[in-house]
């Protein structure tokens, strides 16, 4: 067995984000810590579930599922891994990727926001993607609707590359409105996932998801969200990785800005108000 079969058994297992495993296996190999499980090396008893899924999966099974949807397998070292995820507290063990991959290693722009945006912040979101794209970058988003749909549009529009980081399976259209708008993603960019094919989203998964979102990106722009929003966590995620965050303005009494001015105000985002303030600001602080 190698590594890649390996890291391809232990990502079935494991969930997301799990951030034992992932310091377990960034800190020696996929097929040593699967050596390890497989010769009782870890708790039997605290991962009991964990070593009987690992016992009754193949490489082969796990691999041939993925390839089965046009699907590539990614693991740190091959030419399309995103290797900012590295970066990461809690690295992905590997990514499901499909489309045009060489979106994944290009200078590219997070742009992320709330699911029920006003008509200024659905106008802002696309401005933004198609003057990034006017500059060679790749627009980031997670593939939902609101701002991320109006991002990939934005991007797809001014004929440009855009990368999906969704919360399920490759082969999970959610939500389902948008399938139409992931195939058009796979023409010229990409969909990522960190979830095995037939998986749906789960709540926490949108969570995890968005470190990747952040990860994979140069810079994280937050057009509108609310105080609350899942969005500040992914700005938040940059931020610990030392990455540009940038947040649009909005009216002060607007709820969807909230999140937006709370970056603001506590000094964890850069107020932007035009895609030459954004470039500026990226490129300063690059």
């Amino acid at each position: 067995m190698n590594e890649r079969e390996a890291r391809a058994i232990l990502f079935a297992a494991v969930e997301g984000g799990h951030s034992f495993w992932s310091q377990e296996i960034f800190g020696s190999t996929g097929l040593s810590v699967l050596e390890k499980i497989l010769a009782g090396g870890y708790d039997s008893i605290k991962y009991a579930s964990l070593i009987t899924e690992v016992k009754a999966l193949t490489a082969d099974y796990v691999l041939s599922s993925i390839a089965t949807h046009g699907a590539e397998f990614l693991i740190p070292g091959d030419l399309h891994w995103p290797q900012g995820c590295e970066e990461l507290a809690a690295p992905p063990i590997a990514l499901i990727a499909k489309g045009n991959l060489d979106s994944l290693n290009a200078d590219s722009l997070a742009i992320v926001g709330t699911r029920n945006p006003t008509n200024y912040g659905a106008r802002i979101a696309g401005d933004f993607a198609a003057g990034f794209v006017d500059r060679q970058w790749v627009i980031v988003s997670g593939g939902a609707y609101g701002i991320d749909s109006f991002a990939h549009k934005g991007a797809l529009i001014a004929e440009g590359a855009t990368v999906a980081v969704i919360a399920c399976g490759i082969d999970v259209n959610y939500p389902a409105g948008n399938i139409r708008l992931f195939a058009e993603i796979c023409e010229s960019g990409a969909l990522v996932t960190e979830v095995m094919p037939g998986h749906k989203a789960l709540p926490h998964r949108f969570l995890t998801r968005n470190r990747l979102i952040a990860a994979i990106s140069n810079a994280t722009l937050v057009v509108e969200a609310a105080f609350r929003s899942g969005s500040l966590r992914t700005a938040r995620d940059a931020a610990e990785l030392m990455r540009p965050v940038m947040a649009i303005p909005g009216p002060i009494n607007s709820p969807t800005s909230e999140g937006c001015h709370r970056l603001i105000g506590e000094r964890a985002a850069e107020i932007v108000t035009s895609v030459a303030d954004a470039v500026e600001f990226i490129g300063i602080n690059q």
